[in-house]
């Protein structure tokens, strides 16, 4: 069956991202073969008790910097052989608490010092880049401030530069506080599966693997061959780590070494760390890819993997692909079927999925304890599903090379399920993400009763998954929203400024949710009047086509006008120089005659035409034979006709502008919200802090 221009786009895309995210797929369960097959042990040799620099980047962590400090002053190492930088960019009372403990660890003999550059130019990539200027050790292990390094940690780690060319060894992170929530739980899920699969099978089959920016030691050589820290992206640990590797330095992955971290326990801060990451991935992918696709002495099978792991978020932009196409393919009435009744995209969706083959490797990963994780697998398709629109934003934003502050993700110091953020500094509220996650979540609410209608209801599992993560994660971003100042005070009472746009925030909210259900009563009519008498016309003609019986079909044509009647009155005119209409048709992209509703009209009256002569003719008459065909044949065409001008009636003129308003209303309101929060970054700025702008 022919189908129209716009259709075929649409279908063609559809077809292409699903080839791409089960490609992807197949490769994560190629590296979970590998991590299981290799059980490489690294090497390790007794080095002695080599000097070692500790750098700690720190911006604005009071809850947790001192933790931190103290974790470190507290290894298993000799006071003269660590010397501990504490590299800190902040600008509010972490300074001074800082500077408290610092003092305090020189009086009992560490060799630590309080590191302030008086600016953020480059932001950690850049507070690390100032302190290799002064480090003379051989190597240089990194900490960020929400990690808590067990004593045993360079004796444990250190032993394993084994060879002269290992450049980097990295730990696995812990999860302090993994059981604090449910967005915790998936969250280290997912980081166990980057670690103990991608991580391990990518050092022990000497693949590129990456820095994860802390829990790592690194030879000071390694890092001055490679070039040091470069601040051109956001993700300065994955940037370095290639470049070291394209340089023939090795990086070793310690699974055994574990170190403890704290999980972000807010939405908006999770998904801020998801957009750095996603963002500065697709980054790298720009700035590196060509360098190591021409590098000669790289094995093909690593740069393979190396292009998987730079440009795996665009499996985000492709799920929407995905998300958006399916029910304008469904109301459109395409095939999706590759055998018998099985749907490609279903087919496809499970690949990628693979709940299945998850279970397994969650197996594989945790032994006895894997039934606890896998209840959890669930959670964690939901959590990606609708993670998709803030890291689609994200890979946006380095395809068109948008510049983008490096935004650290707040910790609190959350470790049991007592401990609480909401009243803490660095709150964040919700971002303009938060306004697409709900489009799409209404929207997989129209995908869904078009899947019903359309008899595929199949493809509603599918669809839901991705709308109850996309409300889901808009739900927490919008409830995790606190308009509190980002400085520090130990005063928890609310300022009047906050106070008020605490109030504008809950009035926002309940505006917000008005809009939201407006907008669905407005889709549901829609449906109702305009789609949905087309499913009612297919219907018909169907009973027309598989029928034998004037005086049935002749039922049938007449509820087919009917509903033509009803669909018409909101379809645009097309009319002549004398003012005349002639024609009515809803495909305004690529519109053809066969889409032209007039005509189709002047079909069917044709048709009764047609069976009413035929009601009054002997069946044996060749005549009646002749005409049956002719209604059967036209009945068959006008069909087709039907189905390639319903995708259109969901973007019509008309509803893209009432979508538009729709959208600007909420746009307008979070426009207010946003500037409420400017107002507050004024306020409360501490009084004895200097810093340069960048």
């Amino acid at each position: 069956m022919a189908i129209n221009p716009f259709t075929q786009i649409v279908f063609d895309l559809f077809i292409l991202s699903a080839i791409i995210i089960t490609a992807y797929t197949v490769n994560f369960y190629y590296l979970a073969f590998l991590s299981r097959k290799r059980k490489d042990t690294p090497t390790s040799t007794d080095w002695g008790v080599p000097s070692v620099t500790i750098q700690l980047p720190i911006y604005n962590e009071k809850y947790v910097a001192k933790r931190l400090v103290d974790a470190v002053c507290n290894l298993d190492y000799p006071k003269n052989k660590m010397r501990i930088m504490v590299c800190d960019d902040s600008d509010d009372d972490t300074v001074e608490l800082l500077r408290k403990v610092v003092d305090d660890y020189k009086t009992q003999g560490f060799q630590i010092e309080h590191v302030r550059r008086g600016t953020r130019k480059g932001y950690k990539a850049g507070a690390l880049k100032h302190a290799m200027q002064t480090t003379d050790t051989d190597l240089v292990a990194i900490f960020d401030a929400d990690f808590i390094p067990p004593t045993w940690f360079l004796k444990r780690a250190i032993p394993h530069f084994s060879k002269p060319n290992i450049g980097l060894v990295q730990c696995r992170w812990g999860h302090v506080n993994e059981n604090y929530s449910t967005i915790t739980q998936v969250q280290a899920l997912s980081l166990d599966f980057h670690f103990l699969i991608e991580q391990k099978a990518k050092s022990d089959s000497h693949l590129f693997m990456n820095f994860n920016g802390t829990a790592g030691i690194w030879r000071r050589t390694c890092i001055e061959n490679a070039g040091g820290w470069h601040t051109a992206t956001l993700v300065e640990d994955l940037d370095l780590s290639y470049r070291a590797q394209m340089k023939g330095w090795k990086c070793v992955f310690l699974p055994d070494v574990v170190v403890d971290a704290e999980l972000p326990a807010q939405m908006n801060a999770a998904k801020r760390q998801q957009f750095r990451w996603a963002k500065g991935s697709i980054q790298c992918a720009i700035k590196l890819l060509s360098d190591i696709t021409l590098k000669r002495r790289i094995a093909i099978e690593a740069k393979i993997q190396a292009f998987i792991q730079l440009t795996r978020h665009i499996v985000y932009p492709l799920m929407l692909i995905q998300f958006l196409a399916l029910p304008v393919l469904l109301a459109a009435q395409i095939n999706l079927y590759v055998v018998s009744f099985l749907p490609a995209i279903t087919l496809a969706t499970y690949l990628a999925m693979g709940p299945g083959a998850f279970i397994v490797i969650i197996q594989g990963m945790y032994g006895k304890s894997w039934k606890s994780r896998a209840k959890l697998l669930p959670a964690l398709l939901v959590y990606n599903a609708g993670m998709s629109v803030n890291n689609t934003v994200a890979v946006f934003d380095a395809v068109l090379g948008k510049k983008n502050e490096f935004l650290r993700t707040p910790k609190y110091g959350i470790i049991t399920k007592d401990d609480d953020w909401r009243n803490k500094a660095y709150n964040l509220p919700f971002t303009q993400t938060t306004l697409l996650e709900i489009f799409f979540g209404v929207y997989g609410i129209m995908a869904i009763f078009i899947s019903i209608f359309s008899n595929n209801p199949i493809f509603v599992p599918i669809i839901a998954l991705q709308t109850i993560g996309f409300f889901f994660i808009a739900y927490m971003s919008l409830s995790h929203t606190r308009f509190k100042r980002n400085k520090s005070n130990n005063d928890k009472s609310l300022t009047k400024k906050e106070k008020t746009a605490n109030n504008i925030y809950k009035l926002a909210m309940i505006t917000i949710f008005a809009i939201i259900v407006f907008g669905g009563y407005m889709a549901i009519s829609g449906y109702t009047n305009d789609i949905y008498p087309l499913d009612r016309i297919r219907g018909n003609l169907d009973g027309v086509i598989t029928s034998s019986d004037p005086l049935v079909i002749h039922d049938h044509l007449v509820s087919i006008q009917s509903d033509l009647d009803l669909v018409m009155v909101n379809i645009p005119e097309t009319t002549d120089t004398n003012g005349k209409v002639i024609s009515k048709n809803p495909v305004w992209i690529f519109g053809t005659e066969s889409t032209n509703f007039l005509r189709i009209q002047n079909n069917i009256d044709t048709m009764i035409t047609s069976v009413n002569e035929i009601s009054s003719i002997s069946k044996d008459n060749s005549a009646y034979h002749t005409g049956m065909l002719d209604i059967n044949d036209r009945a068959l065409l006008l069909k087709i006709n039907i189905m390639d001008a319903t995708p259109s009636m969901y973007v019509s003129p008309a509803n893209i502008l009432s979508s538009i308003i729709w959208v600007a209303a909420i746009v307008g309101i979070f426009s207010v919200l946003k500037r409420k929060k400017e107002q507050l970054k004024k306020v409360d700025l501490p009084n004895n802090i200097s810093v340069k702008p960048n």
